[in-house]
């Protein structure tokens, strides 16, 4: 099965173990991910005034491309191209005056038609969970892991249309299904301080001790998330959360896929394990 895919920006650069380890492990369970030909960044930001079609101009010309590719969807897995690819194709479909008028700007013709998928959904619905339990052949019980969602990957909910937009489980379910035990806690949707790690890292800082907190009070050792800057924040600020709690417990986090391709079984040196500012190799090395 193939499947056209947008990586967007970072999954080139910062997150390119996320981009390695969705291709990877796609690729072992069948599907076959096929990079647009041309692309650019998606806009990072769904515009907050209603009427800012300017800034739905991006996303809207990477999905009228994908459009003359064949399939009907189009795969991202960063958090945030995936929000703002799925709120400007709601746009394109519900709003006439929007459409028109970015079709006009792009000259071309595109109402909406494109499904963007994440690849939580494609192995859910597309690959079957039944079908990754049979493949995952790595043992991984025993493994307490945490799943962390953020704020852009289920919300808002009449626009997204990702599960539960206050307890999703998608990302539990895969985590069952590859043979990890799944650690519940309280702040899997809560947002980690996003792009404010620019202006405010105490703030960040804060957010971040709180959830992570959260996951190791119930046991968890990993974190996944889908997200690129969620990933970094809840990385990064580890270290200077020790400098100031001694206290603090560290605890890997990694991207959900990375954990598939080890469950089934793909080359650690093919899923970028050693890319993050908390290793996690030390705890799957074993695994």
């Amino acid at each position: 099965m193939r499947i056209p895919y947008f990586p967007g920006c970072t999954l080139h650069s910062k997150a390119k173990g996320l981009d390695d380890s969705t291709r990877g492990s796609l690729a072992a369970l069948g599907i076959e991910l096929t990079e647009l030909p041309q692309w650019t960044c998606c806009g990072t930001v769904f515009p907050l005034a209603q009427d800012n079609y300017i800034g739905m101009v991006a996303a809207a010309r990477i999905l009228a491309n994908a459009a003359k590719e064949e399939g009907g969807k189009l795969v991202t897995v960063c958090s945030f191209c995936y929000h703002v690819l799925k709120r400007v194709n709601y746009v394109i479909k519900n709003n006439l005056e929007a459409r028109k008028k970015l079709n006009d700007y792009l000259e071309e013709n595109y109402a909406g038609e494109i499904e963007p998928v994440h690849p939580l959904q494609i192995c859910k619905e597309n690959v079957g969970l039944d079908a990754i339990r049979d493949k995952a052949t790595r043992n991984l019980k025993g493994l307490k892991v945490a799943c962390y969602y953020g704020c852009m990957l289920v919300r808002p909910a009449s626009e997204m249309n990702f599960d539960d937009p206050e307890n999703p489980t998608i990302m539990e379910e895969l985590v069952s299904a590859i043979g990890a035990e799944v650690v519940e806690y309280s702040y899997k949707t809560t947002c980690c301080g996003s792009y404010q790690i620019l202006y405010d890292n105490d703030l960040v800082m804060q957010k971040v001790e709180e959830i992570l907190n959260s996951a190791t009070a119930k046991g968890a050792e990993a974190i996944i998330t889908s997200c690129p800057l969620c990933q970094f924040n809840l990385d990064w600020s580890q270290e200077k959360i020790l400098q100031k709690n001694a206290g603090f417990q560290k605890i890997p986090v990694l991207y959900f896929t990375q954990l598939l391709g080890l469950a089934l079984e793909l080359p650690q040196e093919s899923l970028g394990l050693d890319q993050h500012y908390v290793d996690p190799r030390p705890l799957l090395v074993g695994a």
